[in-house]
């Protein structure tokens, strides 16, 4: 990363949403320097995000461009721990480590580490990961601060080192064979568990049989 990249990534609000089309704010602050991104593209930023960037970088202050999304409050994930299935597609999903659970027991969200990204909300293959308004009527930087801003990186790069060194230890203790085996059968252990808490749920609200 050059000087103005970086200078670029420490003025990102660094939530690591994914919004800009880059990867990661880091990604979004490389294209900005090389000319191949607009700056506005960042809606946790807002306005005035994009004012930052258009000092540092001497160019016009335009609108935050629709397409990458809206300037909002900031918001924080909830999980509905009732239908959570302890899948961990959310922890690998979230950027910060803000989720903390284990296989199949549910899990929670960490609120201070939330930068509400909203990247597990998909990931959750049955949908008990909603968003809560924490800042209303502020958003953009008036939302987050700088000290948020250095706290998720951090936490972002513990991210992925421990995502590598899960990686590495998955090498070395699995043969490549069977990894795709072991794919499949999570990912069937997934649905069965979603649709066995679907029916349980569906003969919970049944009325009983009229006895005769």
């Amino acid at each position: 990363m050059n000087g103005l990249a970086a200078r670029i990534h420490d003025a990102l609000p660094q939530t690591q949403c994914t919004r800009c089309g880059y990867p990661d704010c880091a990604g979004y602050a490389q294209a900005v320097a090389d000319g191949n991104a607009g700056i506005n593209q960042c809606p946790p930023g807002g306005a005035e995000g994009v004012a930052r960037l258009a000092r540092l970088t001497g160019r016009e202050a335009l609108p935050l461009d629709p397409q990458f999304g809206t300037e909002g409050p900031r918001a924080m994930a909830v999980i509905d721990e009732a239908w959570c299935i302890g899948c961990t597609l959310c922890l690998d999903a979230c950027p910060t480590d803000a989720i903390v659970g284990i296989h199949k027991r549910m899990h929670t969200v960490i609120e201070a580490h939330c930068t509400g990204c909203e990247l597990c909300i998909p990931a959750c293959p049955v949908d008990c990961i909603s968003l809560e308004v924490e800042t209303p009527g502020r958003s953009g930087w008036q939302a987050w601060s700088q000290a948020q801003a250095e706290a998720a990186l951090r936490r972002y790069k513990l991210h992925g080192e421990h995502r590598r060194a899960d990686k590495r230890k998955g090498e070395q203790e699995a043969p490549a064979v069977a990894q795709p085996q072991a794919a499949d059968t999570r990912k069937r252990s997934i649905v069965e568990a979603a649709l066995a808490r679907a029916r349980a749920a569906s003969q919970q609200q049944r009325p009983p049989a009229a006895k005769p």
